[in-house]
């Protein structure tokens, strides 16, 4: 929000919606790369749907946006690094997998193989604006877990901020 922006008091509340974390990796052309995500939901049974929300200013948005297939890996409790290596961001053309355990999926899609459960490799289908954010709608498609640890959980301070 900016300083025009009216006082919201329930903040701190919206704030304290819990969400998962996940590595969103993905591939445009030639290039890949990955972001942290949480504002991440199953949205169907049949066929497996799942929504992901992404700040329209990355340029990872625009990919999603032209049906980029992508993969969500779920950062488990044990995952705390994965935090600070994509809490960054990555420009284009900056190897944002270097030094991580990965693999490559047969779509091309980096998946990561530590601090994870696992993931899913997902098709987009549609997408909605939702503010500053793009909301994309996306099959699942294949997926693996590695892992039965408990998945890292985030609560933010602020509904108004990351």
């Amino acid at each position: 929000m900016d300083s025009t922006s009216p006082d919201h008091s329930f903040c701190s509340i919206l704030g304290k919606v819990p969400s998962g974390i996940y590595i969103l990796s993905a591939k445009h052309g030639d290039h890949v790369t990955g972001m942290l995500a949480s504002w991440v939901m199953q949205a169907g049974f049949e066929p497996p749907m799942v929504t992901v929300a992404v700040n329209k200013s990355r340029y990872l948005a625009e990919w999603l946006q032209k049906g980029s297939t992508f993969a969500l890996n779920v950062v488990s409790e044990e995952g705390k690094k994965l935090l600070s290596h994509f809490g960054r961001g990555f420009e284009i053309g900056v190897p944002a997998f270097e030094n991580l355990a990965c693999s490559q999926h047969e779509t091309g899609v980096v998946v990561l193989e530590e601090g994870v459960l696992g993931h899913f490799i997902c098709s987009p289908k549609t997408h909605a604006e939702s503010g500053d954010h793009l909301i994309i709608v996306a099959e699942v498609i294949d997926g693996k877990s590695v892992s039965e640890a408990s998945p890292m959980i985030h609560i933010r301070k602020r509904g108004d901020t990351y």
